[in-house]
């Protein structure tokens, strides 16, 4: 943000994250009241939008230079760009394809996930803590799952394995470039990511169908479920630590599930309520933990 921005305080940072992880939540609910855009196209317009909200945000808060990183961007940045472009296209595409209390807590799981491939790719070490945590989490996904199987498309679980999966090698990636001395900027990658997921939509999102009310519908997802969020996040990173936002974002998960139950009626079922209690329940318990050995 400029110099003449307010200065923004820890607590203020807390609330702002909070309305973040709030915005992240909408795309379920927004999603099942669509009326004729399906899929692929609910993706790319989803996409399509953000990129137009950061086309017109970035140059507004970061001046003429905003998009200068784009033209000096190395591997790590567009690979990170490649990772959230996976992220944008499996969340929507997963979430028309399977219970939206599913998906979310499928998603949770990426910082468990990042520890193991950061562990098996560049040799992090994982705390005792971390281990027990990536264990109770998967018994609570495998608990979720397994009374639903075969209720569940396996073309849906396949995809909303891809949004952990992703987001473990995009932070890997983010990790590795920050040790050697090349940081990553999240908002260039994020802008990528979204011009990648609307390349990669367009041909399946063809021929169009959405009315003007789905048009309305994802255009207030791409500013206000994914542009406005993002900006909010790196803003926050500037005063909260990791654990911190990794414990508020976790509120997408609560706010997604109570959204699609109260304004869809999408009623999560016991195993998922169960097993995602015990995901969230890891995660907290392990960022805690991690937050305690820091001193802080």
């Amino acid at each position: 943000m400029r110099a003449s921005s307010p200065a923004l305080t820890h607590g203020r940072a807390v609330w702002l994250m909070a309305l973040a992880a709030l915005m992240w939540s909408i795309a379920g609910v927004v999603t099942r009241q669509l009326e004729q855009a399906r899929s692929f196209e609910i993706t790319f317009w989803r996409s399509f939008f953000m990129l137009l909200s950061l086309l017109v945000m970035l140059p507004l808060l970061r001046g003429r230079t905003a998009f200068a990183p784009l033209l000096r961007a190395g591997p790590a940045l567009w690979l990170s760009g490649l990772c959230w472009g996976v992220m944008f296209t499996a969340f929507m595409v997963a979430i028309t394809l399977m219970p939206v209390a599913n998906v979310l807590v499928t998603m949770a799981a990426a910082p468990l996930l990042t520890a193991l491939v950061a562990r098996l790719c560049i040799g992090h070490r994982i705390a005792t803590r971390t281990w027990a945590a990536i264990a109770a989490a998967g018994v609570g996904i495998v608990w979720m799952y397994g009374s639903q199987v075969s209720q569940l498309s396996p073309v849906g679980l396949a995809v909303a394995l891809c949004i952990p999966v992703a987001g473990a090698v995009n932070w890997t990636v983010v990790q590795q470039a920050q040790g050697q001395g090349q940081a990553v900027d999240l908002v260039p990658a994020v802008f990528i990511g979204a011009l990648l997921s609307c390349l990669a939509t367009l041909p399946w999102a063809l021929p169009f169908a959405a009315s003007a009310r789905d048009i309305a519908l994802l255009a207030l997802l791409g500013l206000f479920q994914l542009a406005i969020p993002c900006v909010l996040v790196v803003y926050c990173g500037r005063v909260l630590k990791a654990p911190e936002i990794a414990l508020l974002g976790l509120l997408e998960v609560i706010f997604g599930i109570l959204l699609a139950w109260l304004g869809a009626g999408e009623r999560p079922a016991p195993a998922v309520l169960m097993g995602g209690t015990l995901v969230i329940a890891a995660l907290v318990f392990n960022e805690l933990l991690g937050w305690k050995e820091q001193g802080t």
